[in-house]
């Protein structure tokens, strides 16, 4: 990775908690406003949620979390897949607006362009500590790294966990091949190490361990998320917590063993759920009721993974797996984008409710805005909602209309080509991803759309006769909810995302060597 400019050197000087910022007079926290935690899970489905198919088994803490609070039944991600959606998150705008309309990798340059305004710089401007912790993967060079964007501190890794290798057998996805023989060595014996760069943990700047440990991952960021809800306390200040753990993308290992055993994406949701239910511990030692917590997961399972992806739960696309291909992850079927989720705030949120509503990741923006008093920049559009309303039990009405951005590979990617308009659904294109039985679903353009009613087909099994009334119904609110979007964005004032490649932008603490390696500094 390339040297650090001045401005960086001197953050690294400055230790971990490298900002104190100017929190207003006496640096008193406002007790009307709430501190924020959100958490975003990586390809979790629909239903590997307990709560959402009426079994608790395997995600206990979340379940009783959900039933403390308001559980969302019709909630979608920005997009079906990993940068894309986490850059919506924190913009509150689309990828066709903010630039992010496909995955960064290991040596991209750039990342969420620098011109977009995140969540956490509006909430530091309010006034509120900011930390991020967890799987960033919106840019790792430069400007682009999370502590330039807002975040006073960040612990976690720059992207996915399978992203270059692991060191951990059984868990390269897909396999990493094995450092080149030793040279001399008369057995030619091959090094323990691999030729792809391993995945690196940063805090703040620096790298703290490379490859990282995913065997204490989890722990370490309970303790960190700890340490930093105990800061921003100390500080007399309200927080933003964006979480974003490694799991359930490929199963991590634990020191139990349990990831290993007959079922290895069970063992790892389990594991996941106790970690989230000791932060939800945490949260609530800090002060009941003074904290929302945001739940959800940042598109549907990879159904390429086979016996390693969740459950899409009842939105099975099955139109499109008929054809081949899977409906879930990196598609705009319902698998791909609708996604577990709930909110937690006690006092706040009434409890044991399932909100129908209509909602998207695209709200957590504006809605946690509004409520931390603060204001949205005036220069951008947003495709999100404020739903406080819906929050707080006041109001069922979401949105009534949600566009579903292309995630693939065959069409432009954040191609706008699906829209929902109330309970119906049209498919200007289709497609599938790659399924466990290694088939792709054909892309195909559909002239007039593809329509479904989710109310009544949840499966998305069986298009609307074109030639029905109910089509005939349906057909022009959609058309003009697509149009009414599209004339926006030709309008906005949007981004455009660097993706170029340089291997000089691979974040490494060892760049000379064969593989990435730098010490374990502990716990």
């Amino acid at each position: 990775m390339r040297g650090f400019s001045l401005l960086e050197t001197l953050l690294l000087a400055t230790g971990p908690w490298f900002r104190l910022p100017d929190f207003g007079v006496g640096g008193k926290t406002d007790v009307q406003r709430p501190n924020f935690v959100v958490i975003l899970v990586d390809d979790m489905g629909w239903g590997d949620l307990g709560a959402n198919v009426g079994e608790s088994k395997d995600t206990v803490h979340l379940d009783q979390m959900a039933a403390e609070g308001m559980r969302f039944v019709d909630f979608h991600a920005a997009a079906s897949t990993c940068s894309p959606s986490r850059a919506s998150l924190l913009t509150g705008r689309l990828g066709i607006r903010n630039g992010v309309t496909h995955n960064f990798a290991v040596t991209s340059v750039g990342g969420l362009p620098l011109n977009e305004t995140t969540l956490a710089e509006v909430l530091r401007e309010a006034g509120y500590a900011t930390g991020v912790i967890g799987k960033w993967h919106l840019g790792h060079a430069g400007p682009y790294h999370p502590n330039f964007r807002g975040f006073d501190y960040y612990f976690g890794i720059p992207y996915s966990h399978d992203m270059g290798c692991t060191d951990t057998p059984g868990y390269n996805w897909p396999p990493c091949p094995p450092c080149p023989r030793e040279p001399g060595s008369p057995s030619h014996r091959v090094k323990d190490c691999y030729t792809d760069i391993a995945v690196p943990l940063f805090e703040n700047l620096r790298i703290v361990e490379q490859p990282v440990n995913l065997t204490r991952l989890a722990d370490r960021y309970v303790q960190k998320a700890a340490g930093f809800i105990r800061w921003a306390r100390e500080q007399g200040v309200p927080f933003l917590l964006y979480l974003a753990p490694a799991a359930m993308h490929v199963p991590l290992p634990t020191a139990q063993g349990e990831a290993a055993g007959p079922d290895p994406y069970r063992a790892g949701l389990r594991a996941l759920d106790r970690m989230l239910g000791r932060i939800k511990d945490q949260v609530d030692a800090a002060g009941r009721g003074t904290t929302l917590l945001w739940f959800s997961g940042d598109n549907g399972p990879w159904a390429r993974k086979c016996q390693l992806a969740g459950s899409v739960g009842p939105f099975l696309g099955a139109w499109q797996t008929r054809q081949g291909g899977s409906a879930a992850k990196q598609t705009t079927w319902e698998g791909g984008h609708r996604v577990p989720a709930f909110a937690y705030w006690p006092g706040h949120i009434p409890a044991n409710v399932t909100s129908p509503a209509l909602l998207s990741s695209l709200d957590i923006f504006p809605t946690l805005v509004s409520l931390a008093g603060a204001r949205l920049p005036s220069w951008r559009r947003y495709d999100g909602l404020d739903v406080s309303e819906v929050l707080l039990g006041r109001s069922q009405v979401g949105h009534e209309v949600l566009v579903h951005p292309n995630s693939g590979v065959a069409r432009p990617p954040g191609d706008l080509q699906v829209v929902r308009w109330k309970s119906y659904k049209a498919l200007h294109h289709t497609g599938g991803a790659e399924a466990c039985d290694g088939t792709l679903g054909p892309e195909r353009r559909h002239r007039p759309p593809l329509i479904f009613n989710l109310a009544q087909d949840s499966s998305e099994g069986e298009a609307l006769d074109p030639q029905s009334p109910e089509y005939l119904t349906a057909l022009p609110g959609l058309s003009a909810a697509l149009d009414t979007v599209l004339q926006d964005v030709a309008s906005d004032n949007i981004s455009v995302a660097d993706y170029s490649h340089d291997a000089g932008a691979v974040p490494c603490c060892d760049p000379l060597g064969v593989a990435c390696r730098c010490p374990d500094p502990g716990p």
